[in-house]
């Protein structure tokens, strides 16, 4: 059954519904060859049969903001943002309001169980290390969510290709096309690109910054996805090669797609070169005199040959719609 439908049945909203998805507690199918998804009967008994359903799966996808995190700890929300910034805490999820700044969210499982094992960070001064890094402006936060999406999506992802997508879609497309050479390899890379977030403003100017959070940006985070990238395209490679045009599932690389479209390459099958055609040599007609401007030591028929030679490649070219091959390595 559709999201809606199941949502309906599991007594979520639609924003908790999605989180259950995203956070494996409920699982979905796919649908044909497209990117729908849905919900099997089964799967729906089977969350239904649970001793503590609804108000438990209610309160495993319950999300909440600073202030509601902090009134569970019982602390301020200064000293929770504090906290998260350090990376304490994980957040699950962010939006971006009409002033464009970033709202995270929390779930609230997490933050109860963190008051639980962490007593001493919630009374009293803060430990120094925790000063230190508060006082040089360290934020986690971006770097934790991304890395609690990347877990999700590689644990969804359905093959090696797949997966090198996920992690190759937290790196900016010039860092995806240093690691990945190939411009075939990226465009199937492209199009196993995961789904963006869900909640993705619609306004230009808070999608921007939204975009922003989901790229690494961190110097050694940045370093660690593209070593994992690197051993992640390997192990595909070793796996099945990426489709090439006219294979099934290739992607024009021509053509451009949402997302690394910068980052790709625009070339053309590997084919031979347009032939020139070989020009007869005609002799120089007996007593004409010579033009004033030849350059010594260069007949004009050279030079005259020389342009045909360049204006016939240019116009087979042309005619044929054809870049200049392009060598593979």
């Amino acid at each position: 059954m559709t999201p809606a439908r199941a949502a309906q049945e599991l007594e979520l909203g639609r924003e908790e519904f999605r989180l259950a998805v995203q956070l494996g507690l409920v699982r979905t199918v796919p649908v044909g060859e497209s990117d729908r998804r849905r919900i099997e009967r089964r799967e729906l008994d089977r969350l239904r049969a649970g001793p503590d359903f609804p108000d438990g799966l209610r309160d495993r996808v319950r999300a909440v903001g600073t202030g509601e995190a902090a009134a569970l700890l019982e602390i301020t929300p200064d000293r929770f943002t504090k906290l998260a910034r350090t990376g304490h805490v994980s957040p699950v999820r962010f939006s971006v309001n009409r002033y464009r700044a970033v709202v995270w969210m929390y779930l609230a499982e997490e933050v109860a169980e963190f008051g639980l094992t962490c007593p001493s960070l919630l009374t009293g001064r803060l430990p120094l290390d925790v000063r230190e890094r508060i006082a040089a402006h360290e934020d986690l936060r971006p770097r934790n969510w991304r890395s609690r999406r990347l877990s999700l999506l590689l644990r969804a992802a359905a093959g090696p290709w797949a997966r090198a997508a996920a992690i190759a879609s937290l790196l900016d497309p010039v860092q995806v096309a240093e690691v990945v050479d190939d411009p075939y390899e990226r465009s199937h890379l492209d199009r196993l690109r995961p789904p963006r977030p869900q909640g993705m403003p619609a306004r230009s100017a808070a999608r921007e910054v939204a975009e922003r959070l989901t790229r690494a940006d961190d110097p050694d985070e940045i370093l660690w996805h593209r070593m994992s990238l690197a051993l992640a395209v390997d192990e595909a490679r070793a796996e099945e090669s990426a489709p090439y045009p006219g294979e099934s599932g290739a992607v024009s690389p021509g053509v451009a797609a949402e997302g690394w479209a910068g980052a790709r390459i625009p070339v053309e099958p590997r084919s031979p070169a347009p032939a020139v055609v070989p020009v007869p040599s005609v002799p120089a007609p007996v007593g004409r005199p010579a033009a004033p401007d030849r350059p010594p030591g260069r007949p004009a028929r050279t030079r005259l040959l020389d342009r045909f030679r360049r204006r016939r490649a240019a116009d087979t070219g042309r005619a044929k719609g054809r870049r200049r091959p392009v060598s593979w390595p």
